[in-house]
C-alpha cells in the first residue's frame, strides 16, 4: 500500500510521538508498504515560542499539495495538528480524500498549562480538527473513555511498543552509573518542562536521590530549586538505557501525555514505574507487577515511589516484553482508510490531465 504520513513532529526532536511515528514508519517499509512522510525539516521553520525544540513549518500548502498529486497515496495519515496537519487536512477535505489522524497529546490541557486558554477552545478546536478524519487513533482505553465524553467520534485503538533490545536490564560486567549516588535512585526521563509536573516528583520527601534526564524550557528553573536533585541533560542511546537500568524506581508524574514511551522503556529496562492514575499509567499497570500508581492525580506518588521498590524487576521486564513495535504498525494499517478502488485510480487520472491542461493555458495565453 502507498502510504503518505503527514507530520509536525519529526527528527531531529526528541519525544514519544516522533520516536511512535519513526518506528512505525520503520515496521510499515519492512512490511513491504511504500511510505512517503511530509515532515518540517522540508519547510521554512521558526521555533515555537516557550518550545524552540520544536520547529513550525511555514508556506507549506502548495508543497504538501505538489506532494499529494506526485505520491498518489492509496492512505492517508495526518499525524499532528499544526501547520502540516491542517494542510493536509485541507487538502483531503476539498479533494473529498478519506483519511485518518491520531491523538498523540493532550493538546487542551498542554496549552492550558502554558498559557490563559480555556479547556473548552482547546477542545473546541481539536473536535473540528478531527472531525472529517475517518478514525482517530488513539493508544489507550482511558483516552478512548475520555475523548469520547468530550464527543469525538470513530475513535480506534492504536497500541504502542517498545525496542527491547536497546532497552535492557544491566547486564553483568556493566558497570553502575549511579554508584556514587546515596540508594535508592529515583528517575525521571523526559522534557523538562511545565506540562510534565516534574515538580510534583522532585517535591516529595524520599529516600535517596532524584535523578533527572532531559532537556526543556524548566531546566534552569528548577536546577536552581531543587539542588538536592540530580540533572544530567539529554541522553540518548546505551547511556540512556544505563540510566534507566542503573535506577531503582522510575517515576512519572506527568498528568498531559496520552500514553507515555518512556514508561515501557524503563520497564523494559527492569525499572518499575510510579505514576499517577492518568492516562497511559492507568491502562499499563494495573496487575502489570511492573509499577504502582498514586490514590489520585494530586496525592499518593510517594507511597507509589515506595512500593515500587519491592517489586521483581524479571517480572518487569517479563511484562515488557509483551509490547512490540510490529503489533503497533499492525494496528495502524488495520485502522487506514484506503482510497477504494476503482475511485482511487480515476481520482489521481483526473488530477493529472488537470494538472496538464492548467500548465498549457499559460503558453496558449
Amino acid at each position: 500500500m502507498r502510504i503518505l504520513i503527514a507530520t509536525d513532529a519529526w527528527e531531529p526532536q526528541v519525544n514519544g510521538v516522533v520516536r511512535t511515528l519513526t518506528r512505525t514508519v520503520k515496521e510499515l517499509r519492512e512490511m513491504g508498504h511504500v511510505v512517503d512522510v511530509i515532515h518540517p525539516n522540508e519547510f521554512k521553520t521558526f521555533p515555537l515560542p516557550t518550545y524552540p525544540e520544536i520547529k513550525v513549518a511555514i508556506g507549506v500548502y502548495e508543497p504538501v499539495q505538489e506532494r499529494f498529486k506526485a505520491f498518489e497515496p492509496e492512505a492517508i495519515h495526518i499525524a499532528t495538528e499544526g501547520p502540516i496537519g491542517l494542510a493536509a487536512r485541507r487538502i483531503c477535505v476539498e479533494w473529498k480524500l478519506p483519511f485518518t489522524t491520531s491523538y498523540h497529546t493532550r493538546f487542551p490541557e498542554y496549552v492550558s498549562a502554558r498559557l490563559p486558554l480555556p479547556l473548552a477552545a482547546g477542545y473546541a478546536y481539536m473536535k473540528w480538527f478531527h472531525k472529517p478524519s475517518g478514525r482517530l487513533m488513539v493508544a489507550t482505553p482511558t483516552m478512548r473513555d475520555e475523548l469520547t465524553q468530550h464527543g469525538f467520534r470513530n475513535i480506534s485503538a492504536w497500541s504502542r511498543g517498545v525496542d527491547t533490545e536497546m532497552f535492557h536490564p544491566r547486564r553483568e560486567g556493566e558497570p553502575d552509573i549511579f554508584a556514587e549516588l546515596q540508594r535508592p535512585v529515583f528517575l525521571y526521563v523526559g522534557r523538562v518542562a511545565v506540562e510534565k509536573n516534574i515538580e510534583a516528583f522532585l517535591g516529595l520527601d524520599l529516600p535517596g536521590t532524584k535523578v533527572v534526564v532531559g532537556p526543556g524550557p524548566q531546566l534552569e528553573e528548577l536546577k536552581a530549586k531543587y539542588r538536592e536533585a540530580v540533572f544530567v541533560g539529554s541522553k540518548s542511546g546505551e547511556e540512556l538505557t544505563q540510566h534507566y537500568n542503573c535506577a531503582d524506581v522510575f517515576v512519572f508524574p506527568s498528568l498531559t501525555d496520552t500514553f507515555g514511551l518512556v514508561l515501557l522503556e524503563a520497564m523494559a529496562c527492569g525499572t518499575p514505574v510510579a505514576a499517577y492514575p492518568a492516562p497511559g499509567p492507568i491502562d499499563i499497570i494495573p496487575g502489570s507487577s511492573a509499577g504502582a500508581l498514586a490514590k489520585s492525580a494530586t496525592e499518593g506518588l510517594k507511597e507509589a515511589c515506595l512500593a515500587c521498590l519491592d517489586l521483581d524487576r524479571k517480572q518487569v521486564r517479563a511484562f515488557a516484553e509483551t509490547f512490540s513495535w510490529r503489533s503497533c504498525a499492525e494496528d495502524f494499517v488495520r485502522n487506514l482508510q484506503p482510497y477504494p478502488e476503482p475511485e482511487k485510480t480515476r481520482f489521481w487520472r483526473r488530477l493529472r490531465r488537470l494538472a496538464r491542461v492548467r500548465r498549457r493555458r499559460p503558453e496558449a495565453a
